[in-house]
């Protein structure tokens, strides 16, 4: 007589290097742990892509945490193509007592929306747009964007939105991409928590179903240096305490309201140094060039997609309202950075600009790169860094954005990138590119 599997469920975090790691029960033992969680540790959070722990690190073998399941963020569907039900539930690390660890990026977003929230009244709606490639398909070529694209993949498109509809994503679109064997998945406006929950399935779920499928799915910023690269575009827009849109004003410069502005003004002043924590490994910076479609510069841009930040169109056909629609879209970002605190230091960069009053930043379109020194200054256009080095000396030299976190996390996180740089020391940019597709 053959036993019946019990399905397993995941009690997940993900990490700096936003590898999604975690401990699984089964099924039937969820309840029971829901209060007090998995057991994890301290020097988790110095893991490399490279599955090692970077040595020496503020925690060293001593000490225990625990990861507690948020049971409202849980993630199941059955359609991935495995034996087993795909089962992940986020959750929070905590000390032994309950209380919140400084490490817990996913706690970091939660108390970032927290402050916002108790010191405008606004609440972050977001939405993630990630864009990967499907490697070892043996796929006939396709035009870029054609319905042939998509279709040469079938039934994976039709298995993936069916399967992250179940998992209770709400996927919007899926497309075929510019780029070769290139593919974007968006999901539809959450509350920002939920915005990066769904940010981490729409990543597991994608590749499990590719590896069912005898492929891989590729969310590496880069998988050749002249390659089409793959972001992940995090939308964001605002609501009051009564749930009213508060992002948009039509009598203001690109529909953009007064506080909104003071929100995107505080990302762009501190855009140097935040940039670390949203685009995260070595290869990210193959990707942020100008002429790319990506971002260069501190630049806002109205519906212009080599700008940082891209007031995104509304649609009104049919008299539909701009109001619930308007959005702002930051660019510099992909999957080797950790969402919730993409997400986090993005919230925390634009309460700085609300906090401080900002003025509205200028509205820009064109090429910086045409621009005298003094016309970019006018137009506060600052070239972002420009090697990953660059820019954790970004990070650790402003002291706003360094503030924000615990020293250990910071000292954590740039030996957790330093240990990537040296890893890719020797290494031509092809041969980065290839390490970075293998870990992604």
């Amino acid at each position: 007589m053959t036993a019946t599997l019990e399905p397993l469920v995941a009690v997940v975090t993900t990490d700096l290097a936003a590898i999604t790691r975690g401990r699984s029960v089964v099924e039937s033992r969820l309840d029971k742990i829901a209060a007090t969680g998995v057991g994890w540790l301290h020097a988790n959070l110095s893991l490399t892509p490279f599955n090692s722990i970077v040595d020496p690190n503020p925690w060293g073998s001593a000490g225990d945490l625990r990861l507690i399941p948020d049971m409202k963020a849980r993630y199941r569907t059955t359609l991935t193509g495995s034996q087993t039900a795909f089962d992940m539930v986020a959750g929070n690390i905590v000390e032994l007592d309950g209380t919140p660890w400084l490490g817990c990026t996913r706690t970091m977003l939660i108390d970032a929306l927290a402050e916002l929230k108790a010191e405008t009244g606004l609440s972050v709606v977001g939405a993630f747009e990630q864009e990967f490639q499907l490697e070892d398909a043996g796929f006939a070529p396709a035009h870029s964007l054609s319905l042939a694209a998509l279709r040469r993949a079938d039934p994976f498109a039709a298995r993936l939105m069916a399967a992250l509809e179940e998992a209770g994503v709400e996927p919007e679109v899926i497309i075929a991409e510019f780029g070769a064997e290139q593919f974007e998945v968006t999901h539809a406006p959450a509350d920002a928590l939920t915005a990066a929950d769904r940010a981490v399935a729409i990543r597991e779920i994608t590749r499990e179903l590719a590896r069912n499928s005898g492929w891989r799915a590729c969310f590496a910023p880069k998988t050749a240096p002249n390659a089409v690269g793959n972001g992940v575009h995090i939308h964001f827009s605002f609501i009051d305490a009564e749930g009213r849109p508060v992002t948009y004003d039509a009598a203001q410069p690109g529909g953009l309201s007064a506080r909104a502005a003071s929100f995107c003004a505080g990302v762009l002043r501190h855009l140097p140094a935040i940039t670390a924590l949203t685009a995260s490994s070595v290869s990210s910076y193959y990707r942020l060039k100008p002429h790319s479609w990506s971002s260069s510069y501190t630049w806002l841009a109205d519906r212009d997609r080599e700008a940082s930040l891209r007031i995104c169109p509304t649609v009104t056909i049919g008299g539909r309202d701009p109001s619930r629609q308007y959005n702002v879209e930051y660019r510099a970002a992909d999957a080797t950075a950790n969402p919730y605190l993409s997400l986090a230091a993005i919230v925390r960069a634009g309460l700085e600009g609300l906090k401080n009053d900002l003025p509205p930043p200028p509205l820009f379109s064109g090429d910086p790169e045409k621009l005298s020194a003094g016309e970019r200054a006018d137009l506060g256009l600052i070239r972002l860094p420009e090697t990953l080095p660059a820019a954790l000396d970004a990070l650790t030299a402003d002291a706003v954005v360094s503030g924000w976190f615990d020293p250990a996390f910071i000292e954590t996180f740039v030996g957790v990138k330093r240990n990537e740089i040296e890893r890719c020391n020797g290494l031509d940019p092809e041969g980065v590119c290839n390490l970075y597709r293998t870990l992604y």
